[in-house]
């Protein structure tokens, strides 16, 4: 009777144990494995146009295996990854918004600032130009005879920074085109506001990489590069890390191991020979140690 007992008593123990292991590994190991995994994770804010380029395609399978982080792009305008920056819930920006970084920065949602790359802003239209401004060295000046002409014009109307550019420049015509029924906003990322431009052979602002991109996708735009190579056409990209002094959850680590390959050799390499062999030219040229030429 002892003896049976005892055994019972045995099993019942061994059940609990293996219950204790049960619960070790689900409220224990697993959460670990689960933070640990979180760690490797990066959220990467970041325009449309190195998205809709194919750049980011390129750069990020290099950087995964060569340090074990896994990214999550989300391709936005730049504005848009901004409000994200701030709020917390990416870790690291790639934009081309220069005034808005600086307010970024200024108010304290990102640290570590590094340019990247520079292309160029050009605006395209349908080939029948109706407003003349084909061959046009003054961005200005070929945004005041699209507004006389009454010519369409799409905007993205986003807050990115193509659409910040393209403020700026109304701004120094001295033009205020909201409201005009010339000028529509589609709301919409570079790649599909210049599809609409096509449909509509309207005017629009692009950077030269995404036209590039499309052009060659698509085979025949409908659009071709009317206005280019005035400096006030400048675009800019910097890499940003998110604060995490002001929001626990980012991942400082994995941001900074972006950030970092970014600048890298390797990287601003791929990003000098980008777009040569497809497209004739390079869609951005590396900016790290290298003197703007435009």
């Amino acid at each position: 009777m002892l003896a049976i007992f005892s055994m019972k008593r045995v099993k019942c123990i061994d059940l609990i144990a293996v219950i204790v292991c049960v619960f070790a590994i689900i409220f224990g190991v697993l959460p670990a494995v689960a933070v640990q995994l979180q760690q490797k994770n990066i959220i990467l804010a970041t325009t449309t146009s190195t998205h809709d380029s194919g750049l980011l395609d390129v750069l990020i399978p290099i950087f995964e295996k060569k340090t074990g982080y896994f990214v999550k792009t989300i391709a936005v305008g730049s504005g848009q990854a901004m409000v994200m920056g701030q709020k917390g819930e990416a870790d690291v920006l790639l934009v081309h918004s220069p005034d808005a970084e600086e307010r970024f920065m200024a108010d304290g949602s990102g640290i570590n600032r590094r340019l990247v790359m520079h292309n160029d802003f050009v605006i395209v239209g349908h080939f029948d130009d109706p407003a003349g401004i084909k061959g046009k060295k003054s961005a200005v000046k070929a945004f005041k005879r699209i507004s006389d002409s009454r010519a369409v014009f799409m905007s993205r109307g986003d807050n990115s920074g193509t659409d910040a550019k393209e403020r700026f420049i109304w701004k120094a015509a001295g033009i205020n085109p909201n409201g005009q029924r010339w000028y529509q906003q589609t709301g919409l990322g570079m790649g599909q506001t210049l599809s609409v431009s096509a449909e509509k052979k309207a005017y629009t602002l692009t950077d030269r990489g995404t036209y590039l991109a499309l052009q060659k996708m698509q085979k025949n735009l409908g659009l071709s590069i009317l206005v280019e190579g005035d400096a006030m056409l400048l675009n800019t990209y910097h890499v940003i890390e998110v604060n995490p002094a002001r929001w626990k959850k980012v991942n400082a680590s994995g941001a900074k191991a972006f950030s970092d390959f970014m600048v890298s050799r390797q990287a601003q390499n791929i990003i000098k020979n980008f777009g040569k062999a497809r497209y004739g030219s390079p869609l951005f040229f590396p900016d790290v140690g290298q003197k703007q030429q435009f």
